[in-house]
């Protein structure tokens, strides 16, 4: 079993019993006791459980107000991360104008798309700006031109407020890939902070089509404001150590569900 998969599995437990104990972990997984606690480790640090003594309990189904950097994010799930970004990139056709909304997985698909000729993108990512900016000089006459929105930044580096949700507003976008910092069935798509939640409503608003990305430790964590419910999704784009229950649910409310295969990532 790949460690995505365990971690997925892990998670589904935690969920459906609320808590885990290390010494059930290594019987039912067949692994070191090590391996375990490494484990929880990782899926502690993304925020999708709490580790405690001999074990760990469920945290995902708390609502977040509490927003992370981007430096802080930029190295979490990276595997599953690049996979998903991946599978996103390939969703976006020469030519097309889209936008790219903040957040480190955004940021991903960004790396994916210089090489896409004509491509016009728009974002209020001050990172997924410059990442493209500081390429452009590198490529031919093909690479994407960038629309960035103004605002004031948040934690995330995402340019969000009244200003970039009047720029926003003006224009139309034929797709949008947009991050996010939970998803349930219950809340939907959710941010920690309100105004960003705002902001990426505005762009919601603005494409013809929305794909969301989301690696699989995006499942069940809900964020204090929500900004998109599933059946709004064309695209949920996560990657294959998501568990059962969330594929069925996204198999049966959005358009369709990509699953990245997370081992030629």
């Amino acid at each position: 079993m790949l460690a995505l998969q365990r971690r997925a599995l892990i998670l589904d437990l935690v969920r459906r019993d609320g808590a885990v104990r290390v010494a059930h972990l290594v019987e039912q997984l067949g692994v070191s006791d090590m391996t375990v606690r490494r484990d929880l480790e990782t899926l502690a640090r993304s925020g999708s459980l709490e580790k405690v003594h001999g074990g760990a309990v469920a945290t995902s189904t708390t609502t977040t107000g509490e927003e992370p950097g981007f430096e802080a994010k930029i190295d979490l799930e990276s595997t599953a991360k690049a996979a998903v970004a991946t599978a996103a990139a390939g969703l976006v056709k020469p030519g097309g104008v889209i936008a790219l909304s903040g957040g480190t997985t955004a940021f991903a698909v960004a790396a994916g798309l210089r090489h896409i000729p004509g491509l016009t993108v728009v974002t209020n990512s001050l990172p997924v700006a410059d990442l493209l900016r500081g390429h452009a000089e590198e490529l031919d006459a093909g690479a994407p031109t960038v629309l960035l929105t103004g605002g004031s930044p948040t934690r995330s580096a995402a340019l969000v407020g009244p200003l970039a949700d009047q720029a926003i507003r003006s224009l139309r976008v034929d797709l949008l890939i947009m991050g996010a910092h939970g998803v349930s069935e219950r809340a939907g798509v959710t941010s920690p902070n309100l105004a960003e939640a705002q902001t990426n409503r505005a762009l919601i608003d603005s494409a013809e089509q929305l794909a969301v990305v989301a690696d699989h430790s995006k499942w069940g964590v809900v964020g204090l404001s929500r900004f998109a419910v599933l059946s709004e999704i064309d695209y949920f784009v996560s990657d294959d150590a998501l568990g059962e229950d969330a594929r069925s649910v996204l198999s049966r409310e959005v358009g369709r569900l990509v699953l990245a295969d997370t081992t030629s990532a």
